[in-house]
Order: C-alpha cells, then sequence, then structure tokens
C-alpha cells in the first residue's frame, strides 16, 4: 500500500499542500488561508485532496508544517500575559535593550513595547558571578513571595532570567521548582534552560518570547490534532524550525521559540536537495509569494544560518547592518532576508507623484483589483497581468477566475493617466520597482555576506518568484536561473527533504591557545550526549542519529561571533582556528595576524534524526494533468523590445530547449522567460534557465 506524507506551509495569502507518495506520486492543492484559524484551512485543504484522490485518512503517514503562529502573536502582540523574574538590578534589560538604532539619525523612531510590562517584572535579591560562584544565594521566601506576586496578577505564563545562570543555574531552577509547586500547569521558561549563552539582554528576550508563545502555540497545535482526528487524519505532526531542521509538535510546544521563524525555511531546505543532486556549488534562493519575497543562500550545499534575528523588525528596507528593531532571538535560523514585495504588494503614487511598490500588501481578502473580489488599489498581480505575463482569464488550473479588464482600466485610472503615461509603460515600472526592491534582499545575503552574486545560480520559487526570476538575475550580473517543479508550492515540497534537528549550545570563554582540550572536549561531549538522548525518546537509534558541531568564536576584543563547523573527528583547535580566520576573510575581507588570539564564545551541537531511505524518491510524478497549453499571446518586455508574441507553454514541452521569449504556465506558479534566454528541462525536471 502506497503511504503519503504532507507538506503543508501557511501564507498570508494562500495554504499550500503537497502530498508525496511512497510510489513517487505528487498531489498538490493551494487554497485560500484562513486567517482567523490557520488550522481550519490545513484541515478543509486535506480533505479536499483526500476526496479529489480517493484517499482516506489513514494513508497519511506524517505531515510536515510550516506555521507562522508564533511570529504572528508577537507581531500582533496577542501572547501570553507574562511575568518576568530576574536578578534585582536587571529589572529594566528588556526596555534597555543594546542601545543599537534601525535607523541612523531619526529621532522620531521608539523602541518596540516590551512583551512584559513593567509591573510584571519582578526582581530577587540574589547574585551569581561570571564564574558560577554564588556571591549572594537566593533567599526562598523571597522567591516564593514573588512567585505569589506574580500568579496574583493572574499571568499565563512566566519566565525566569537571573544573571550568569549560563554558568550555574541553581538558583534559576529553584524559581522553577517554586513555580511548578505552586502553578503545576502553567508554562515557566528558566534561561539556563532555553538559552545557556552570554549576552544578558538577548538571553532576557528569547526566555521571554520562549514563555510569550508557549500557551499560543499549544493552543493551535491542540486544536491542529483535534481537527486532524475529527477528519479521520492521525498522521503525526513535524513543526519546521526556523534552523530548517523537524521538530515533534510536543517539543514544539516546550521550545517554540524554534519554530517562529518555521514558514520560510521549507523552501531553502528543498532548495539545498535539489542544488546538492544537481552538483550546484551554490545557489541563491528567491522565494516570492503574495505578501513578500525573501532571499537566502546555500553554498557547497549547506545553508547559511544566522546565530539571531529579530521578530517583528518590520520589512527589510536596507543594509542590515542597522539593527534594533523587533524582538531579539539568539537561535539559530536559516539567514534571510525579507522584502514587502509580493504578487499583492499595492502599487501607489506618494504625496510627489512618485510610484511606490509595497510593503502594503492586499493579503487573501479582497486579494489584488483582477479577483474581483472588493479590491480597488491595483497590485503587482495587476501589473503583470496588464503585461500579458498571467492568464487573462484564470490563475491556479482555472480554480481563481480573475477579471483582467477591471485591473486594467483601474490600473490606468489611478496609475498610468495621473503619470501621463501608457498603461502598459506604468505597468512596466510598477514592474521593475517590485523587481528593484527585492533584489535588495538578495544584495542582503550575497554582497553584505562577502559574497559575489555572479558566482551563483539563482533558484527561483513561489508563486510570483519565476514571474521575476529572469529579469533580477540579469540585473544582478547572474547567468542561470534554476525554477523547480511545483514552484508556486516549493516550500511545502521543502518541508519533504528536511530531517528533525534539535540544537544545543551552551557558552563556554576560552582563548584557543590557551585551552584546556580535555575539559572543550567534555564540554562538547556532554551537548552530543542531550542531543542523543532526545532522538533515541523520538526513536532515532544507530545511524539514524547524527551529531553534528560547530563553534561561535571572535577575535579577543570582538562584540560579535561567526560561527564555524568542525569536522568529525577529533577536536583540533589549531584547525579551528585557521577555519574561522578563513571564515572572517570572506565574510569581512580581511584576517587579522598570527598574534592576534581567537577567542571560543560559545559550543554547539545539531542532532539530526534521519529517515530510512531517500526523503524524495529520485523520480516523482504529478497527478495532475498538464492542460493543453493556451494560445500564444502578446507580452509587452519594456519600452525598447515593446510587445512581443510569446507562446505559452506547458513545463512538459521544454523537454527539447527552446529559446525566449516564452510564458510556461502551470498550476501554482507562471515562469516567464525573456527574449535571447534559453531554457529546456533538466534530468531533474526542473526548468533550467541561461541567460545570455
Amino acid at each position: 500500500m502506497t503511504g503519503y506524507r504532507v507538506g503543508v506551509d501557511v501564507g498570508g495569502t494562500f495554504t499550500d499542500i503537497v502530498l508525496l507518495g511512497s510510489d513517487g506520486t505528487i498531489h498538490t492543492k493551494k487554497v485560500s488561508s484562513s486567517v482567523g484559524n490557520y488550522a481550519q484551512a490545513i484541515v478543509e485543504g486535506l480533505a479536499e485532496v483526500m476526496r479529489e484522490t480517493g484517499l482516506a485518512g489513514g494513508a497519511l503517514e506524517e505531515i510536515r508544517h510550516g506555521t507562522t503562529v508564533a511570529s504572528n502573536a508577537i507581531l500582533e502582540h496577542k501572547g501570553a500575559r507574562t511575568g518576568l523574574i530576574t536578578t534585582r538590578g536587571f529589572r529594566d534589560v528588556l526596555e534597555i535593550r543594546t542601545l543599537r538604532m534601525p535607523r541612523m539619525y531619526d529621532i522620531a523612531w521608539t523602541k518596540p513595547v516590551a512583551l512584559v510590562e513593567r509591573y510584571l517584572r519582578k526582581t530577587v535579591d540574589e547574585r551569581v558571578n561570571a564564574a558560577g560562584a554564588v556571591e549572594r544565594a537566593l533567599d526562598q521566601r523571597e522567591a516564593e513571595r514573588v512567585v505569589d506576586e506574580l500568579l496574583a496578577e493572574k499571568v499565563e505564563a512566566i519566565a525566569v532570567c537571573l544573571l550568569h545562570s549560563f554558568s550555574n543555574s541553581s538558583h534559576e531552577l529553584l524559581l522553577k521548582k517554586i513555580v511548578q509547586r505552586k502553578a503545576p500547569s502553567l508554562p515557566c521558561s528558566v534561561s539556563c534552560e532555553v538559552l545557556p549563552e552570554i549576552k544578558e539582554y538577548e538571553r532576557t528576550s528569547t526566555t521571554v518570547i520562549n514563555a510569550y508563545v508557549t500557551p499560543v502555540v499549544a493552543t493551535y497545535l491542540k486544536a491542529l490534532r483535534q481537527g486532524l482526528d475529527r477528519a479521520g487524519v492521525g498522521a503525526r505532526v513535524l513543526l519546521m524550525q526556523s534552523n530548517g531542521g523537524l521538530t515533534t509538535d510536543a517539543a514544539a510546544i516546550e521550545r517554540p521559540i524554534h519554530v517562529i521563524e518555521s514558514g520560510p525555511a521549507g523552501g531553502v531546505v528543498g532548495a539545498q536537495a535539489l542544488a546538492r543532486a544537481k552538483k550546484l556549488p551554490g545557489i541563491i534562493t528567491f522565494d516570492m509569494g503574495g505578501t513578500t519575497a525573501k532571499a537566502s543562500i546555500v553554498e557547497r550545499g549547506e545553508v547559511t544560518r544566522a546565530q539571531e534575528y529579530a521578530v517583528g523588525a518590520g520589512i527589510m528596507v536596507g543594509s542590515r547592518l542597522l539593527t534594533g528593531a523587533g524582538y531579539t532571538l539568539k537561535v539559530p535560523a536559516i539567514d534571510l532576508a525579507e522584502v514587502g514585495a509580493g504578487g499583492g504588494s499595492h502599487v501607489w503614487l506618494d504625496p510627489a507623484g512618485a510610484l511606490q511598490v509595497g510593503p502594503e500588501s492586499a493579503g487573501a481578502a479582497p486579494g489584488p483589483v483582477c479577483y474581483d473580489a472588493g479590491g480597488e488599489i491595483p497590485t503587482v498581480t495587476d501589473a503583470n497581468l496588464v503585461l500579458g505575463f498571467l492568464n487573462p482569464s484564470y490563475l491556479v488550473g482555472g480554480a481563481l477566475r480573475i477579471n483582467s479588464e477591471k485591473a486594467r482600466r483601474i490600473f490606468a485610472e489611478r496609475i498610468a493617466k495621473p503619470l501621463g503615461m501608457s498603461v502598459e509603460r506604468a505597468a512596466h515600472g510598477a514592474h521593475l520597482i517590485a523587481a528593484s526592491n527585492m533584489i535588495r534582499a538578495i544584495k542582503a545575503v550575497s554582497t553584505e555576506r562577502g559574497r559575489d552574486p555572479r558566482r551563483f545560480a539563482l533558484f527561483a520559487f513561489g508563486g510570483n518568484g519565476p514571474v521575476f526570476g529572469c529579469g533580477m538575475a540579469a540585473a544582478l550580473g547572474m547567468k542561470r536561473v534554476v525554477v523547480p517543479p511545483s514552484a508556486g508550492l516549493f516550500s511545502s515540497f521543502g518541508l519533504l527533504y528536511a530531517d528533525v534537528e534539535h540544537h544545543y549550545s551552551r557558552t563556554l570563554r576560552r582563548l584557543l591557545r590557551k585551552s584546556d582540550l580535555g575539559e572543550i572536549r567534555k564540554a562538547w561531549d556532554a551537548l552530543a550526549d542531550q542531543a542523543r538522548e532526545q532522538l533515541a525518546a523520538e526513536g532515532f537509534i544507530g545511524k539514524r542519529a547524527r551529531i553534528r558541531r560547530a563553534a561561535a568564536l571572535h577575535y579577543h576584543g570582538q562584540t560579535y561571533e561567526l560561527t564555524v563547523p568542525l569536522p568529525e573527528g577529533p577536536i583540533d583547535l589549531r584547525k579551528l582556528e585557521e577555519a574561522f580566520g578563513r571564515e572572517h576573510e570572506k565574510t569581512y575581507g580581511h584576517r587579522a595576524g598570527e598574534d592576534e588570539p581567537v577567542e571560543l564564545v560559545s559550543i554547539q551541537v545539531v542532532g539530526q534524526g534521519l529517515r530510512e531511505g531517500p526523503s524524495v524518491p529520485k523520480r516523482v510524478r504529478p497527478s495532475r494533468a498538464e492542460p493543453a497549453p493556451p494560445a500564444p499571446r502578446k507580452a509587452y518586455f519594456g519600452p525598447k523590445l515593446g510587445w512581443l508574441k510569446t507562446p505559452v507553454l506547458r513545463r512538459s514541452d521544454l523537454s527539447k530547449a527552446r529559446k525566449g521569449p516564452l510564458i510556461v504556465e502551470e498550476y501554482d506558479a507562471t515562469c516567464v522567460i525573456p527574449p535571447g534566454a534559453i531554457a529546456g528541462l533538466d534530468a531533474g525536471g526542473n526548468i533550467a534557465i541561461e541567460l545570455g
């Protein structure tokens, strides 16, 4: 009997569902997101797929899910009523933050409101020094009084973050025991378990966020489980983490900080797998949906991970060197740059009459003007429709009928006429502005990280990524674009490539050249034992459990670190120092001399739970038959080339390479291949495009 695994990605506009059979059969479904209750769209979408395919719920073995529930709770300030217990004198760390500014010289900028109000931040008179020695013991009566005060305020979660608890956790664990005794069902997050690392604001912020979203994530996952059970689907649920690995729903409830940015990670993981299969040394992923566009980088088969990021920092509008907005999370996450440019992004004129795109979006409701669902503000999708890039009658394989005449009329009235130009010139201008906004995201993960984008291939997916991919690659000097199968649902498809992962870290500050190798090895082994214990509890033992190590280092006196992976085998500190020097030179363009000491800041371990056999069969077969291609239509490729008669093809029509201009229409995405480019299918069914 064929078993199926499911990938589900919830976006701001659509919820994408991919069912992959063990025989290589793929079923796909795209449904509107249910903003009030995201679980509803998942359950109803799965029910539709099962009706269409005749599958029973028992055929589904596993559901892999990327969710925005936790990040939305932070963005909308709808998390739990949280209390914080900290060391006396550190009550205001959450508000003081790091004194960094996201916008230079902007005196009107204000810090985000702290997730814990000041009257819910309590202190205890205790002190542990940096070496872990107790200078002032925690008084148990004071600790119980502080807990009672928070419980009297009807808090829904408690965070505990005491000074230097990463060196000695005894005081934090005592407070946790008191909370558990007085309120056994109340979520309690302690920093020695959540993030046993240095940097007071980052550790406090991360612990508070974990407590703040725990009840929200727990409620959502329980509702999803109940909905699936009612639909007769008993498959286990795995959550995509921000770092690109999967975790169980039980682990996600305990440490929801790891699923805050789970949504965009699936596509990057899928792109990584295909890049390895195609032996591409480097790719830049470009994922453009209905609301935002995201870019990341995969180099030598490995994704790039940031060691911290900010939630709710707003859409990136410039250099990512300007930080300080949002709420800091110091956990590993796939290094993504994001801009507010999606298919639903508004096209508008500012007070000076200049054409602007985004960051506001039409979202799932009312959507672009062409959806004819009440939208009156032109969007990027409407502009692409005017240009002839999109089917003028329908999208999503005919499931979404569109009104192209209304889109053209409103675009002419609101944009073209005030600008005094033809509607196609105005639409082309909006298309170029959207592309230039998204190019900033690509530069943020490439040139700002010391990587030349011209050495990489652009991997374009999402419902709108293949429309813009070639134009953006040409503007950046890139020569190759790859569009994967099921491009519009690729974030869901990518979930099927991911492995279960658990990340562990702890601060261990030592100058490498003066370090005790035995002490460092013992500390790394302790983290590895934690990882193996967690994996064994989930059924991953023997060869199915893999341990990977890394270290965060900097030159002595630097504030920020770079993370360097360790090869398997014995630990060699000299080789570790050399690897850090190479990474520093690659990132910043220089490295220090031999007399500059390198300091180890923290050690890290990743425990991976591997599937038996390949994650995805070598050959996959879409269950949806390709319809006959529409007739050729005219598409506008700028004032120099103007309107060109453009063949409209199916993906299979590229089995023999063809020269652009071409438009490839599929159920979930449209790919625009400009004049002069050569496009064909590779052995994996990807559209490989070579630019002139």
